[in-house]
């Protein structure tokens, strides 16, 4: 039966779809190779974020002495909130990158829910604790009855992958029709590469390309146990090559035999009694794909979730890193799949500090300001060692090499360090270790950069010319990036990314690996955030929309924007689960999040009109569909915005967010003020953080509060992500900021912030009817705030 479907597709051939597949399609900034990704999963109706007491109810569970372990305020909510539905298969485990945030005091708890001895893949949940009070906590824990371990997905059960292909090709069929029609007849596809809506058909065409694959290939007598076949089939879906496609189904059993499984280790930690493996020789994957048995919730007909049996894959591509859910059982369907590429004291080594000619930090790009010369910047909290410095053990280039101490610190004179490591990417491979960057034995990063207008055949090499000036820029930008985050929280313990976390906490050896001119294309940037421990890898390119070319490298906002996704991943549902901004609102935010931040570290007071993107897409209005404003002339974005045709995709939807959120920041900063500057004053030689005019003053153990409007909505916009639950709405998103001005000033913001949220409909009155997991739904504004407010507006 197979091969005879094999055959069927074979002689059909498999050249790019109608839909506009694959590699070339172009928009009207010129060449763009539109980058494949999947993302979809199930719908968790049943999921709840709590973030008040009187939200907060269970069984007679009441606040504990502040002295009680906030792990076993925990346990005891979860054996409280969970009562009954606790038995010997049904349990949960609270996972070890919880964490204490050391400037809130709230410890951050995540647990993954765990039937029959396996890990429920989407049975998430945060407990935010502090002082022996539960002050919120987030959950989509199953609730419905325990399935027998091998049981078959019931007839009822919803296929959230062609749910999710129906509604969007409806929606793909709808647009372009109104398009054709507004052009004045019949256009084909093919001859419409502007359509307005191009990315809404290449996400379908992306997502939906193989989606009766499964069911096509179906195998009654296949082995549930037996992975290779749904990993696959996954392969089929996943890989943008034409080629390897081919290829897989015309030897289909033959790239099965050739699979090699390898059993690594036990997962009891965090994962109950599933075994994981590696599989190696799988067709388009750049590294040995992890597997392990998992269950998730799939929606049925009928109204409550139901627990499929699924195999967990971690596929590592060229330009994508899948966490995929694929059914263990024939039909192998797609449930779920997240891309994680989004579009004690101690002595420093006596070293000279390192200088830099850039666009300095606050310089969003070239049309601002002339380059400098810049100095490492020596934080002693952020970066203890600076920038150039990591122990041999941690160090990608040392392997093999045995100091006589094992801690010993290597200083390079290289763009490569602790926390970054920068280079070019022409060829737009995955190898980075021995690719070119700029070396200077004194750390005197002095380059010239003067491009000069060419024929565009010539751009590319034009840009190579200047490789050192380049990459120096990406270093000390991602540098400066980190060292802002660690500041205000994104630290060891909560994420971040370093290759040596000096017995901090947190897993190490994640340092960011930062392309420079990446080969793999133009006009883009995108990021892949592994799980905690692994390293983040961001694609910086040139843009082709100007002679000569434009380098993304040095918009320090697309780099910002790029090194976000880092930060929210890592922040929303704790650092080792990199699958809670998948798609939909909490897509949307993830991207939105970068642009929030972006806009806000370039501005400067009293203005408050930013595009994104418009100095490398040679655009005043940037990339987005309007610049960030407060002027709704300008930028009329609202909640129910995200309802209007062509924000069906993540950056629409942040497009929306970041305007929310751009909106509430100038509130904060009417009410206490403007900083200068974003980055807190460097610590003394005793390791006091000085308050200077940056802090209020400290009081007891209260945390410390940016005095600030600007700095204080950074505060309190991370610390929202560590409260928010996994796969967050706006609703919860906001609610989280709402509870972190509580948590860190005590509410006194509760107005403003509200008052805010409200401007751009986000009030407390709006909703969403018939809201699914990917974005749909018809929401409306809500403009009024709370009724306590009314006397403050």
């Amino acid at each position: 039966m197979r091969r005879l479907f094999i055959a069927s597709i074979l002689s059909l051939g498999l050249a790019a779809s109608a839909l506009g597949h694959s590699h070339s399609n172009q928009n009207s900034f010129g060449e763009e190779r539109r980058r494949k990704s999947l993302g979809f999963g199930p719908a968790h109706p049943h999921a709840v974020f709590h973030s008040s007491p009187y939200q907060i109810q269970t069984n007679g569970f009441t606040s504990l002495s502040e002295d009680t372990s906030p792990f076993e305020v925990a346990r005891l909510f979860l054996d409280d909130l969970l009562g009954s539905q606790l038995d010997a298969s049904n349990r949960y485990k609270i996972r070890k990158d919880s964490y204490t945030d050391k400037n809130t005091g709230v410890t951050h708890i995540y647990v993954r829910q765990l039937v029959n001895g396996l890990e429920v893949a989407d049975g998430d949940m945060n407990i935010n604790v502090k002082d022996g009070v539960v002050l919120s906590y987030g959950s989509s824990f199953y609730n419905g009855l325990t399935p027998n371990p091998m049981a078959l997905p019931s007839k009822f059960a919803v296929h959230p992958h062609r749910e999710y292909c129906q509604i969007l090709g409806d929606e793909v069929e709808s647009r372009v029709a109104a398009f054709q029609a507004g052009q004045g007849g019949q256009i084909p596809m093919s001859s419409t590469p502007n359509h307005p809506d191009a990315h809404l058909m290449h996400l379908h065409d992306s997502n939906c390309r193989f989606q009766d694959l499964p069911y096509d290939m179906a195998n009654a007598d296949a082995d549930p146990l037996d992975f290779r076949s749904a990993l696959l089939q996954f392969m089929i879906a996943a890989t943008p090559k034409d080629k390897v496609v081919n290829d897989i189904l015309a030897n289909f059993d033959g790239h099965v035999d050739k699979m090699v499984v390898t059993q690594t280790q036990h997962l009891t930690a965090d994962y109950g009694q599933t075994l994981e493996m590696t599989v190696d020789n799988v067709p388009d994957a750049v590294s040995p794909v992890k597997a392990r048995l998992a269950y998730i919730q799939v929606p049925t007909q009928q109204g409550p979730t139901e627990l499929n049996l699924v195999w967990k894959f971690e596929v590592e591509m060229q330009d994508n890193w899948y966490e995929a859910a694929v059914s263990a059982v024939s039909p192998h369907r797609i449930v779920s799949v997240v891309d994680w590429a989004s579009d004690a004291p101690f002595a420093p080594i006596p070293q000279k500090e390192a200088t830099y000619e850039v666009f300095k930090w606050g310089l969003n790009d070239p049309t601002e300001g002339e380059r400098t010369i810049e100095k490492e910047n020596f934080d002693p909290l952020a970066s203890p060692q600076g920038w150039h410095a990591l122990p041999y053990a941690n160090d990608p280039q040392m392997a093999g090499v045995r100091p006589k101490n094992k801690d010993q610190f290597r200083s390079t004179t290289t763009t490569w360090g602790n926390n970054v490591f920068a280079q070019e990417n022409w060829e737009g491979q995955n190898q980075y270790i021995r690719n070119y960057r700029p070396d200077h034995q004194d750390r005197v990063f002095h380059y010239t950069y003067n491009p000069q207008p060419t024929e565009k055949s010539d751009g590319l090499a034009e840009a190579q010319k200047y490789i050192n000036a380049t990459v120096s820029q990406l270093f000390y930008t991602s540098n400066m990036v980190h060292d802002l985050y660690y500041r205000y929280g994104f630290d060891e313990v909560s994420g971040n990314f370093q290759q040596h976390n000096f017995g901090r906490g947190g897993a190490e050896n994640d340092g960011v690996i930062a392309n420079a001119q990446d080969g793999s294309g133009y006009n883009n940037a995108n990021f892949m955030t592994p799980p905690d421990g692994q390293n983040g890898r961001m694609r910086m390119y040139l843009w082709n929309t100007a002679i000569p070319f434009r380098d993304g490298d040095l918009e320090a906002g697309i780099v910002i924007h790029e090194l976000s996704h880092g930060l929210s991943t890592r922040l929303t549902g704790g650092p080792a689960n990199s699958g809670c901004l998948g798609w939909g609102e909490s897509g949307g935010m993830g991207e939105g999040w970068g642009d929030f931040l972006a806009t806000t570290i370039r501005a400067v007071e009293g203005t408050t009109d930013y595009p994104m993107g418009a100095w490398a897409a040679n655009r005043d209005t940037g990339i987005r569909n309007y610049i960030y404003s407060l002027d709704k002339t300008i930028n009329p974005s609202t909640y129910k915005t995200l309802d209007k045709p062509g924000y069906w995709g993540v950056h629409a939807i942040g497009e929306v967010w970041a305007e929310i959120l751009w909106v509430v920041t100038q509130d904060l900063i009417e009410k206490h003020g403007y900083s200068s500057t974003l980055y807190p004053p460097i610590p003394d030689t005793a390791g006091k953080v000085p308050e200077g005019d940056f802090y209020r003053p400290a009081a007891g153990k209260k945390p410390l509060v940016p005095k600030h409007g600007n700095t204080l909505a950074v505060q309190l916009v991370l610390n929202g992500m560590k409260l928010q639950p996994c796969r967050p709405s706006f609703f919860d998103a906001r609610d989280a900021i709402i509870q972190a001005d509580e948590i860190l000033t005590g509410g006194e913001n509760f107005c403003t912030l509200w008052q805010g949220f409200s401007k751009r409909g986000l009030g407390p009155d709006a909703r969403v009817d018939g809201r699914t997991p990917w974005g749909g739904g018809i929401r409306t504004d809500g403009y009024n705030a709370p009724a306590r407010c009314a006397d403050s507006s």
